[in-house]
């Protein structure tokens, strides 16, 4: 047992107990905050966006691998977030956190098992995929993708402890979810000519900055009401680092970043005229921004900022992948 321990466990209990005295109705929110239902979107949307530019490419669409790839995308992300909250109910981040899984179970162990048990149900969905392909390109990166999740929060590396999550959410959700979507389409990354491939490679590139930047965002607005539980826990996040007015201070480039990718990408061809569609998500981006800007340093009124993110993220990866399609059909 690690040191510390029996003193996190008297932490759990204690928004345990006040839950079980809670109302039907409360414990039903606080269920409801602890799975985060919207917070799925970070997974599904670049598969969904991977497969649009596949099918955009190859006019192809195997349904089969794409509801396959979306299941496994949900139980993966689903291990994710609950190991987490197992994994900093040992460092004491989230002894106020009641939406805690832990906290309102009051038992690490059984949550930390179906998590796990998710994880295996997911890696069986990517190895059926990759079996139908006789290709283990997309298991190798759906594995890699899980090693990084898990060193974000795990021990003993806890890289989100020292400030390391946002680039190592990029890096899962952008480009290798992209990869990982678009290969289990075509079965390849270079199709058609040499001309043809670049295209494709610039395509796939555009896309895990639109994608992975969005999702990103979704991570970097989730510190700025915890705070102060991360400075006492030792979490250097990015808000911890910076402050929280200069962090906000990012979020209007981090959305330039987003639509300054897709207007040069279509410029160059790289992307349809129809992905433009993006751009429709402009104004969650400016509520983000704005909202941030202005209470940046009052938790009370951001608490649900993390959740204009994901109506960011969700918006503009549908815009892209939405555009992709009907580009594809008029074609």
């Amino acid at each position: 047992m690690q040191p510390g321990m029996e003193a996190n466990r008297s932490q759990i209990d204690q928004p345990q107990s006040l839950s079980a005295n809670s109302t039907p109705k409360s414990q039903r929110k606080l269920w409801l905050a602890a799975i985060k239902p919207p917070m799925y979107s970070v997974a599904i949307m670049p598969i969904v966006v991977g497969t649009a530019i596949a099918f955009y490419q190859t006019q192809q669409l195997n349904w089969r691998n794409f509801l396959t790839f979306m299941f496994a995308a949900i139980l993966v992300l689903a291990w994710e977030n609950l190991s987490n909250d197992v994994f900093d109910s040992e460092t004491g981040i989230d002894q106020n956190k009641a939406h805690s899984v832990v906290n309102l179970t009051g038992n690490k162990n059984l949550v930390f098992a179906i998590a796990n048990l998710f994880l295996l149900l997911g890696i069986s969905g990517v190895v059926a995929i990759s079996w139908w392909q006789r290709d283990f390109v997309v298991l190798g990166i759906v594995v890699l993708t899980c090693l990084l999740g898990y060193s974000y929060q795990g021990p003993p590396l806890r890289l989100g402890y020292l400030g390391w999550g946002e680039p190592i959410c990029f890096i899962c959700f952008g480009p290798l979810a992209i990869m990982a979507a678009y290969y289990s389409q075509t079965n390849a990354f270079l199709i058609n000519s040499i001309n043809s491939s670049a295209q494709n490679l610039a395509a796939l590139a555009a896309a895990a900055i639109i994608v992975g930047v969005g999702v990103t965002l979704v991570l970097f607005c989730s510190h700025f009401h915890q705070v102060e539980d991360d400075i006492k826990a030792g979490k250097r996040s990015p808000v911890v680092r910076l402050g929280s007015k200069r962090a906000a201070q990012l979020i209007p480039w981090a959305a330039v970043s987003i639509y300054a990718t897709t207007i040069v990408s279509m410029i160059s061809g790289f992307l349809p005229l129809w992905s433009g569609l993006v751009l429709l998500s402009a104004p969650f981006a400016w509520k983000l921004s704005s909202l941030l800007g202005k209470y940046h340093d009052q938790p009370a009124m951001i608490t649900e900022s993390k959740y204009v993110a994901v109506l960011l993220q969700f918006s503009s990866g549908l815009g892209l992948s939405v555009g992709l399609v009907i580009a594809r059909l008029l074609n």
